[in-house]
């Protein structure tokens, strides 16, 4: 990069930034300029026009621990991509801008100024959305394997009886995992009666029931019964219309109606004790 507009850009990165501050607020649904704390703004824009000048020497080489450092923040402040492609845009016009303004950039150093641009954007693009994108996916990742440790566990409530709250949407993966999980822990528990908990699946499609089916199915083979409980009423609408059959199954509406069912079907009652 031409040593003149290394120090030029240097010069003027206050300026710069405090620019690129305004122009990213003015982005159509962005809620981390609108809503986050100040001294936040202005840490995460300094390490933003670091990260966009950390190229800006003779071997144009990317600090990639600075790279990777920023991605793994702006995911978790939730940037989008489409955003953090704008947010390149806007630095780098910006800069152009005011370094035109300053009349650094002239018509007699147009064409060697852009392609200095040229080549210092372009593989920096690159290289961010590349790094954001992978962190992304780690997060994601992440998330999915957290959820289905978190919503694929049987819980002893009762003797005999035990409950799988499932949470979140039910693809194959997960249905492996529930399956897996159900059968060891009604061997491991000894549960006679199981309640499958589906509170807080949004969606039950046939491709869901039909785990649910094979699970119930599995249930029964290790010599217990599976209940299903947790059906809304939009739940039970769509059951109807898509035309699935849950006859083999007890459901109820809740989980207390639930467990008064499982209760009975191990000879218990639920009853109220007057302590006064």
């Amino acid at each position: 990069m031409n040593k003149y507009m290394v120090e030029s850009i240097n010069q003027y990165l206050d300026n710069i930034i405090e620019r690129w501050q305004v122009s990213m607020e003015e982005v159509e649904d962005e809620r981390f300029f609108q809503f986050m704390p100040f001294q936040l703004i202005e840490k995460t824009s300094r390490e933003f026009a670091e990260l966009m000048t950390s190229n800006i020497t003779d071997d144009d080489v990317i600090d990639e621990t600075k790279l990777n450092d920023f991605a793994e923040k702006v995911v978790r402040f939730g940037w989008s991509i489409k955003f953090v492609n704008k947010a390149i845009d806007n630095f780098s016009r910006i800069t152009f801008n005011l370094l035109e303004e300053k009349e650094i950039i002239k018509n007699s150093n147009l064409r060697p100024v852009m392609d200095v641009f040229t080549n210092w954007i372009t593989p920096l693009r690159g290289s961010i959305i590349q790094a954001y994108s992978t962190e992304w996916e780690r997060t994601v990742s992440l998330q999915r394997i957290a959820l289905q440790e978190l919503s694929a566990s049987l819980i002893p409530v009762f003797d005999k009886i035990s409950v799988m709250p499932l949470v979140g949407t039910i693809d194959s993966e997960r249905a492996k995992l529930i399956m897996e999980n159900l059968l060891e822990g009604v061997v491991r528990q000894r549960a006679e009666v199981v309640l499958l908990d589906i509170t807080g699946v949004p969606v039950v499609d046939t491709m869901v029931a039909h785990h649910i089916i094979q699970a119930a199915d599995a249930v029964r083979l290790v010599g217990a019964k599976c209940m299903l409980v947790g059906i809304r009423p939009e739940i039970a609408q769509t059951i109807v219309t898509l035309g699935i059959n849950l006859n083999d199954f007890t459901t109820t509406s809740t989980l207390r109606r639930g467990m008064q069912e499982a209760l009975r079907l191990t000879n218990r009652t639920m009853m109220e004790v007057d302590c006064s």
